[in-house]
């Protein structure tokens, strides 16, 4: 411990900073543009949007390991420039293929440059930066860490000095190739993202856009990256030099597809066909075109909400959609702690008699167990007023809807990352921001809200094969008898057989105590 006192009154010194490390830095403009865009990715669809005038085309891909194929067959087509932004970006086997296929897009004269939070940078994770001694690239840390090691002691002793800044996190996630093409949705980059862990999996959805709603996305990289909380890899002096005399020489491959190829998804033969890209660029697989409208926050999201600057935020349209619907409003929110003004929305529209339908995290497959903790407060009101609430299972019974292959449904522990609105099956929002209070006040977020009844009925379908009884929990709440309060249910189908109980389903006796103990902190507005 003593060899971590220096470090550890370094932390302390830093003191109550109002900006991060690095904020002085000087700022080197980003790579220059040497190409122009790669005309695979504009020509199969000028045709198209020239008949869709102000309408941009978009494809849902709810499968784990499609996302990761779309990003590497995007990088790889593209010619003038990448814009990665995410809250995480791993080391691991997907982290290090990406992180591959974008020296090789720098070394062949693509402009890179990468926005990536600092909030859960883990042990393996800085080989990230080691391509920003690359030409052609450009990396950048949303508020970073002063430590830039992974003891655990030092990091909670800088966040206890610094937590109204380091408390503060970009939650955003968007891919650009060549300013022509979009990913947006939940997924960070990672195995468990992509669905290729057999120990860890997540269900989440990605949208591939393409149309006039790019250059709008776009921009919010643009501002983000700009920000005076983007701070430059080189100026944070301890973290690139290790990683950058490890780099391996540029255009080099050097990851194995261990993971994605034995997960039984067809990885390496998608990959070699260039799919699932090449159906959409051939045509074969339609895009829906449809109106969109960017739902984004600013980068000084504090100061907005605060009403300090102006600024947008992305709660702003999704209540007003939510305001709006008429019939239904179906949400897949993988954390669900809602502010008051959240919650009273919900029961406005039960109010009007609006169905209202929710998919979140069971206890047994939920990895945080704080948000847990504070969801359970929510609950029984929720219910009250009328909401029809899921809880997804940890093992699904069935792969349908779930984004894995078979191979892996019985493997690990399955949970929730998706944020998906339907709002009357005629529009959806999907991005990176959950029902939770965390979400609203102390990330930020993005999103896109499509006015496209073929998106709403295809993510309502998704719904429905999530919470079918063999892949989830109905919450539902019994009558109170005379003199004792009402109680929770859990409902759900093992074996062709309907169960139900009164205690929640957890992984031991020990998590859900666990829980409960959290329960009993007022912390919902972290979560």
């Amino acid at each position: 411990m003593l060899r971590l006192l220096p470090a550890c009154c370094a932390t302390l010194l830093a003191g109550c900073a109002a900006l991060p490390p690095g904020h002085d830095f000087p700022r080197p403009p980003s790579p220059a543009l040497t190409q122009p865009p790669s005309a695979a990715l504009v020509q199969p669809f000028a045709a198209t949007a020239r008949s869709h005038p102000a309408e941009s085309g978009f494809r849902l891909f709810s499968k784990g390991v499609d996302g990761l194929l779309l990003r590497l067959e995007l990088i790889a087509q593209a010619r003038s420039s990448l814009d990665l932004q995410y809250y995480i970006f791993h080391g691991d086997e997907s982290g290090r293929l990406i992180t591959d296929a974008l020296a090789q897009a720098a070394a062949r004269g693509v402009r890179v440059r990468i926005l990536v939070d600092d909030a859960e940078t883990g042990t393996g994770d800085e080989q990230l930066f080691a391509l920003a001694a690359r030409e052609n690239v450009a990396i950048r840390v949303f508020n970073p860490w002063r430590y830039r090691g992974h003891n655990t002691v030092l990091r909670g002793v800088e966040f206890l000095f610094n937590h109204s800044r380091l408390d503060y996190r970009m939650h955003n996630k968007l891919f650009v190739a060549d300013g022509t093409v979009a990913i947006v949705g939940g997924r960070n980059i990672g195995d468990q993202y992509f669905q290729v862990d057999p120990e860890s999996q997540f269900a989440d959805d990605d949208v591939f856009a393409t149309g006039p709603v790019v250059p709008q996305l776009a921009a919010t990289f643009a501002q983000y990256w700009e920000s005076e909380l983007a701070i430059p890899v080189q100026a944070l002096r301890s973290a690139g030099s290790a990683a950058d005399a490890a780099a391996p020489p540029p255009g080099r491959r050097r990851t194995r597809p261990q993971k994605a190829a034995a997960a039984g998804l067809n990885y390496e033969a998608k990959l070699a066909a260039g799919e699932p890209l090449a159906s959409v660029l051939a045509g074969e697989s339609a895009l829906a075109w449809a109106r969109a409208e960017v739902a984004c926050d600013s980068p000084d999201k504090k100061q907005v909400a605060s009403g300090e600057r102006a600024g947008r935020l992305t709660f702003t349209p999704l209540a007003n959609a939510i305001r709006q619907t008429q019939s239904e409003l179906t949400m897949v929110s993988s954390y669900l702690v809602p502010t008051p003004d959240e919650l009273k929305l919900l029961e406005e529209r039960r109010a009007l008699q609006r169905r209202v339908r929710i998919l979140t995290t069971s206890l047994e497959a939920n990895n945080v167990p704080l948000a847990q903790a504070g969801y359970m407060h929510y609950r029984v009101r929720l219910l009250e007023a009328g909401v029809e609430l899921y809880e997804l299972r940890a093992l699904p019974g069935s792969p349908h809807g779930s984004g894995e292959s078979t191979k892996l449904t019985r493997s690990g522990n399955y949970s929730l990352h998706a944020k998906l609105v339907v709002f009357d099956r005629s529009g959806v929002f999907v991005g990176s921001m959950n029902y939770d209070q965390r979400s609203r006040w102390l990330n930020t977020e993005n999103g896109l809200i499509i006015s496209s009844p073929e998106l709403a009925e295809q993510t309502a379908r998704r719904f429905a094969a999530m919470t079918q009884p063999q892949n989830a929990y109905r919450v539902t709440l019994e009558p109170a008898a005379p003199g004792r309060r009402a109680q929770l249910t859990w409902t759900t189908q093992r074996a062709e057989h309907v169960v139900s109980t009164h205690t929640e389903p957890a992984r031991s006796v020990w998590q859900r105590l666990g829980v409960r103990l959290l329960s009993l902190l007022p912390i919902d507005r972290e979560l």
